[in-house]
């Protein structure tokens, strides 16, 4: 499992359907405020302890400032948000040739209940959750604070 973590001012996500017709409809799915934007890659190999430890590490960054101009206080300390965005291509092996490959991707029966578990953990932990929509066409927009931006991977994490 991978997250892409942002310490954002504000993010959204706007989703776009186009229908049979070639009608095009646009609506925002979540909106934040100061917090974290993270775009989630689920592999085939990932389950719920995976996912929870995943949620465990970003709840517990520290990585806002304090009075002091350190980067010390988590999100909690802060009143943050988030925003969680399913990304697969965040699982692309680009070992071999130029065209990237999403084998190693969690297929949707496998990565839906992960990513919603995800999602849950981090409601249930208190946080305004916010969320794109899964599989969908969407546009993210965010306001990158610092910029300050945080790979992690569940293959660093101790499990």
């Amino acid at each position: 499992m991978k997250f892409v973590i942002q310490r954002v001012l504000e993010g959204k996500t706007t989703i776009i359907e186009t229908d049979d017709a070639g009608n095009r409809t646009e609506y925002v799915s979540g909106q934040i405020g100061k917090g974290f934007v993270v775009f989630c890659g689920i592999l085939e190999s990932d389950n719920t302890q995976i996912a929870d430890k995943m949620v465990q590490k970003l709840l517990s960054m520290r990585i806002f400032e304090d009075e002091n101009g350190k980067t010390n206080l988590d999100l909690k300390s802060v009143g943050g948000e988030l925003m969680i965005v399913s990304q697969f291509t965040l699982c692309a092996d680009v070992s071999h040739g130029n065209r990237p490959s999403f084998i190693s991707a969690a297929k949707p029966d496998v990565a839906i209940p992960i990513y919603e578990h995800i999602i849950d953990e981090c409601k249930n932990s208190g946080f305004n959750t916010q969320t794109g929509v899964f599989g969908a066409d969407m546009r993210v927009e965010i306001v990158n604070d610092g910029p300050f931006t945080i790979i992690l991977d569940s293959n660093d994490l101790k499990i």
